[in-house]
């Protein structure tokens, strides 16, 4: 046991004398309250230690001892459902022990240690195994299969293995190593939360993760294994992007941190996602989430820690192969936990304050997302996405968190205050986001959803940037002056900005849409286009284009059930036909 001495107390930053033998990150206990703290510099014997809990009441002289392990988090049965601190403490165990206000130096156990979980093996006796190997399976939900896989180190032969209910530390296995000693295994393990899970390599994310937003899926796509950022202003929607994305993602997995959010944002999280059902499994979306609640009135230096936990557990279910999808929400105020431990330290500033390290810290986090080969015998594919919020001061993204964000992600989602004002939700601005995976996902979505889906894309995008440069001279000489072609170019981009890219996320219908759905939505919107230009040429004005009855039933096309869309939808087309034919019909008998 290795123990200190305080020296000194600066807010959640502790100096102890006495400390030559600790190692840098050790988790240590701090005083008799045994509060948790991890040492982050060490000088001779002084070593400094964040300290995850509120310090009021420390003084010098008081006792510090060093575990001699780093920060890990437990892995195994019944992380799923789960909502943690931080430091992967169970709040709900936490508020068992000491009620709404948390005591200082609460000792819970991450995992139940008395719950049973049936262990159903996948190994028999004499089997060589490595690790990474799944040797047994837990049904943890009715939707989520937890696979118990060999600890990273342990190679041998099967020498046990057994059938029933255990507890996660009860052994289920022994594995005889290439030694010949025996090795218990149990179905929890320990990792490091700093350092990256291994794989066996890297692939390149080529499938789409469907979201169910459609200027996400469609214009702005992030593929499984991707990263992508959503940096917007107060007010502008980011909690609310990033809870939808948590909601319809099609991942196996979600995992939500809520680093240094407001308290009621995190308590809206809790209360709907119970109640939420799953649309593929029809079962409640708890039922395949982690949740890691690091509210703003919660010691600043447990934020740095929250998004570390967060992707450790999300790294252990990629590992099993599943599509994982963590939402920081957000790494602005994981920067300033940074920013205020590295000022403590009396370390030389960096840009507005930030640690000269910002950037390598951020890209550390975000280059443990992708999609891996795992570790083991059996070919594993599993993806792990990370979606970051950023939260700059005053929507300036040229900030330096926005700005090293902007090096490593390759999906910038760009929330714009003024979209937001006009309540136009998602308000992602169309013309300053974009997707670095949009080629790949343009050749998965051709082959998976419809042959023209990125033609119908690219030229609706190529209207929406029209009518940005057609708004200009309407702002400078009026729309009169415009032909009445570029008048159906500003008519059909506001169809698509109000129809299409407008999403209610409180509708019950549209807070969601298919794939399918986004192609067949656009492909009305286009038909409308180009029969309106077709009539213009034919000689008719806009003016009786626009006050077509279609237009309505264009604008309420997205309200459309799943299951009625094909029908309803080829009923719209017919009518755009007939309406439009009828137009020039008129025209050509009038002339």
């Amino acid at each position: 046991m290795k123990k200190g001495t305080i020296v000194k107390v600066s807010g959640p930053l502790v100096v102890a004398e006495g400390m030559r033998d600790a190692n840098m990150f050790d988790v240590v206990r701090v005083s008799d309250s045994h509060l948790i703290g991890e040492i982050i510099e060490m000088h001779g014997d002084k070593a400094s230690i964040q300290v995850y809990e509120e310090t009021s009441g420390l003084g010098p002289g008081e006792e510090v001892i060093s575990t001699g392990m780093p920060m890990s988090v437990e892995l195994g049965p019944g992380l799923i459902s789960t909502i943690y601190d931080g430091i992967q403490r169970p709040l709900e165990k936490m508020y068992e022990a000491s009620g709404t206000n948390i005591r200082k130096g609460i000792e819970v156990q991450s995992l139940d240690r008395e719950k049973t979980w049936k262990f159903e093996p996948r190994k028999t006796i004499g089997e060589e195994v490595e690790a990474g190997d799944v040797i047994g399976v837990v049904q943890e939900t009715p939707i989520v299969e937890c696979k118990i896989m060999v600890p990273f180190g342990i190679k041998g032969v099967v020498k046990e293995i057994f059938i029933g209910s255990f507890t996660v530390e009860e052994t289920v296995c022994v594995i005889t190593d290439e030694k010949g000693k025996d090795i218990p295994v149990s179905m929890m393990q320990k990792w490091p939360v700093r350092k990256e899970r291994p794989y066996k390599r890297k692939q390149s994310p080529d499938s789409l993760l469907t979201t169910g937003q459609r200027v996400v899926d469609t214009f702005f796509p992030i593929t499984k294994g991707g990263v992508a950022a959503i940096p917007g202003p107060f007010g502008s929607g980011k909690t609310v992007t990033q809870h939808q994305l948590a909601k319809w993602a099609d991942a196996d997995i979600v995992v939500y941190i809520g680093c240094g959010e407001r308290g009621n944002e995190m308590t809206d999280v809790l209360r709907e996602f119970p109640e939420l059902k799953d649309p593929r499994t029809g079962e409640s979306l708890m039922q395949r989430t982690v949740l890691i609640a690091n509210t703003s009135d919660m010691p600043v230096a447990a934020r740095e820690a929250s998004i570390y936990t967060g992707i450790t557990i999300a790294e252990y279910f990629r590992d099993m192969g599943y599509s994982v999808a963590l939402m920081a929400d957000s790494t602005s105020r994981w920067a300033e936990a940074l920013r205020e431990m590295s000022g403590r330290l009396e370390e030389m500033p960096g840009e507005e304050g930030y640690p000269a390290y910002l950037g390598s810290r951020l890209a550390q986090f975000y280059e443990r997302a992708g999609c891996v080969v795992s570790l083991g015998n059996e070919e594993r594919v599993g993806t792990l996405t990370a979606i970051g919020a950023v939260s700059p001061p005053g929507g300036d993204t040229s900030e330096p968190v926005s700005q090293a964000t902007l090096r490593i992600v390759k999906v910038f989602w760009g929330l714009d205050a003024a979209l937001a004002y006009k309540r136009h939700f998602p308000a992602i601005n169309w013309l300053t986001s974009y997707s670095l995976y949009q080629d790949k996902v343009d050749e998965w979505a051709d082959i998976n959803v419809h042959p023209d889906f990125s033609e119908h894309r690219i030229e609706a995008m190529m209207l929406l940037q029209t009518e940005a440069e057609l708004q200009e001279i309407v702002q400078l000489v009026g729309v009169d002056s415009l032909s009445h072609s570029d008048r159906m170019i500003l008519e059909t981009s506001r169809s698509v900005r109000e129809d299409f890219l407008h999403q209610n996320s409180f509708h019950e219908v549209d807070t969601y849409a298919s794939l399918h759905k986004q192609y067949r939505m656009l492909k009305l919107i286009l038909d409308f286009y180009h029969k309106g230009q077709e009539a213009i040429k034919a000689g008719v004005m806009i003016q009786k284009i626009t006050k077509l009855d279609v237009i309505e039933r264009i604008g309420r096309a997205k309200y459309v059930e799943e299951s009625n869309v094909d029908k309803t939808y080829d009923d719209i087309e017919r009518e755009i036909e007939a309406q439009i034919n009828d137009l020039m019909k008129k025209g050509a008998d009038e002339l």
